[in-house]
């Protein structure tokens, strides 16, 4: 066992029973206890000391043996709409892995003849694709997939006019620019990354505030594209000083994806992903044209809410054929079973925590110990912080940990201090998936350490100054850019 899951297997207790013997809420027992439950949590989280997941799912164990709620609603969480929306997204991602209609797309843009001359735009390509498949499948899966190409990539390098130090710079590029790209795709839509679906979870739970798929759209591609921007532009100019082979496209061909035509399960897939795209997209577009009282807004609203069409999406897998005398379907349960449960019981334990926080007023109690009474505190100031704040944590523990323990935080603050708290919840959510700096920060950033061609120090280099231009840009989108559109 690491050192720091060993000093966190002691340390999550140890703090546990300091604040459960502190007399620190005396008026309220139940948030006292839910207070230690919080610190053990946390800690464990960060550490690792157990699997994430399973620390998750003590939660509502917990809540019960220290009789905080009741059983039914400590699990409740776990079967909220948005875990369908959770699980119905993940298993159309493993249909299209599985039928690997993911490299279908990606050798269809790296194929084009018109890179195999320009390192730009092959680097463009290579940063396009990543961030493309970002936006519906998880970013490890997205770097997982890019990281052979990316290889095939480096070995098409002429021996007669390269070396190992230009290999191993140019491997650096290529490798960091997709699992940026990956982590940046992830927050233009809300199942690109699990943050963004624990953000709109937590809003419609204690701000009784329901984002669309669309609305979201607009606020993670805002802020989106000039990240994706600021990744291009900085990566060309460090590949500015190393020269590509011209034999690139043969060299890449042994990696991709045959382009013939779409096998049928490919074609089943398709159609499922538009379907499910489509019933998600296009309440969003008739609420912006016809507004949100139009009757067929409302139709789809109490009919067909997204967790409901994530879920006929996924089954449509189950119906479609590939071979109908033999009875062969797009997917099988088994395939469907392989998705990441983990990711489903995390959100779940989270969802289960920040609503006890609320219902017992911990919250209440954490805005206050931030924010004493009387005081006042800015808007920007808050979301500033929290951007910073989320950042830093996402380095240290998972995305998915990090938004389940700021957002509750983030809510109960803005409320004390009286301020919209849409803004640097929204920022948090988003700042969650912006982990660039070290190899255990994601797991993108782990699977592209592991090639040996990426040194820690440059990783943290080049990781810095995208985390600053990062959070420059998702203070300017939450507190300028999106008031403007209209949407917080």
């Amino acid at each position: 066992m690491e050192l720091r899951k060993k000093i966190g297997f002691v340390l999550g207790p140890v703090a546990f029973f300091l604040v459960f013997f502190s007399p620190l809420l005396p008026n309220n027992p139940a948030a006292h206890h839910l207070l230690a439950i919080f610190f053990l949590i946390v800690i464990w989280w960060i550490t690792e000391s157990l699997p994430i997941p399973v620390t998750a799912l003590l939660i509502p164990v917990f809540l019960i043996i220290f009789q905080i709620t009741s059983p039914k609603e400590a699990f409740a969480p776990f079967a909220h709409p948005i875990i369908m929306l959770f699980l119905g997204s993940f298993i159309l991602a493993e249909a299209m892995r599985i039928h690997h209609l993911d490299r279908k797309l990606a050798s269809l843009l790296l194929s084009r003849k018109s890179l195999a001359s320009r390192k730009s735009r092959l680097l463009l390509a290579v940063a396009l694709v990543s961030a493309g498949l970002s936006l519906w499948v998880s970013n490890t899966a997205t770097t997982a997939m890019m990281f052979p190409i990316v290889l095939g990539l480096l070995s098409s390098l002429d021996n007669s006019s390269s070396n190992s130090t230009r290999h191993s710079s140019l491997g650096l590029i290529f490798l960091l620019t997709i699992a940026y790209a990956a982590s940046i795709g992830g927050i233009g839509t809300p199942i690109g990354s699990p943050p963004n679906l624990i953000a709109i979870g937590m809003m419609d739970k204690f701000l009784n505030y329901k984002m669309t798929f669309f609305q979201w759209m607009v606020i993670g591609l805002t802020i989106l594209m000039p990240m994706f921007a600021v990744l291009y532009f900085f990566m060309k100019f460090q590949l500015k000083r190393h020269k590509i082979s011209n034999k690139i496209q043969s060299s890449l061909a042994p990696t991709l994806t045959p382009l013939t035509g779409l096998s049928p399960g490919q074609r089943n897939v398709l159609i499922a992903f538009g379907v499910t795209i489509s019933l998600w997209v296009g309440p969003g577009l008739i609420a912006l044209v016809a507004g949100k009282q139009a009757p067929l807004y409302q139709w789809f609203e109490h009919h067909l809410p997204e967790s409901v069409a994530a879920i006929l999406g996924a089954s449509l897998l189950f119906f479609l054929p590939i071979n109908w005398s033999k009875g062969q379907f797009t997917l099988t349960i088994k395939q469907a079973l392989q998705i990441d449960w983990g990711t489903l019981l995390l959100f779940g334990g989270g969802l289960s925590l920040g609503t006890q926080i609320f219902k017992t007023r911990l919250a209440e109690a954490i805005g206050h110990f931030f924010i004493p009474s009387g005081e006042s505190i800015s808007l920007s100031l808050v979301t500033l912080i929290t951007i910073i704040l989320s950042v830093l944590l996402t380095e240290v523990t998972s995305n998915t940990a990090s938004a389940n323990m700021i957002i509750p935080i983030v809510i109960a603050i803005s409320q004390t201090a009286g301020i919209n708290p849409f803004p640097p919840v929204i920022a948090s959510a988003i700042a969650c998936s912006f982990a660039f700096l070290l190899p255990v920060a994601t797991p993108p950033n782990a699977i592209i350490f592991g090639s040996g061609l990426i040194p820690l120090p440059k990783m943290i280099k080049y990781g810095f100054w995208l985390e600053v231009a990062g959070i420059i840009i998702i203070f300017l989108a939450v507190r300028v850019v999106l008031p403007f559109l209209g949407i917080i």
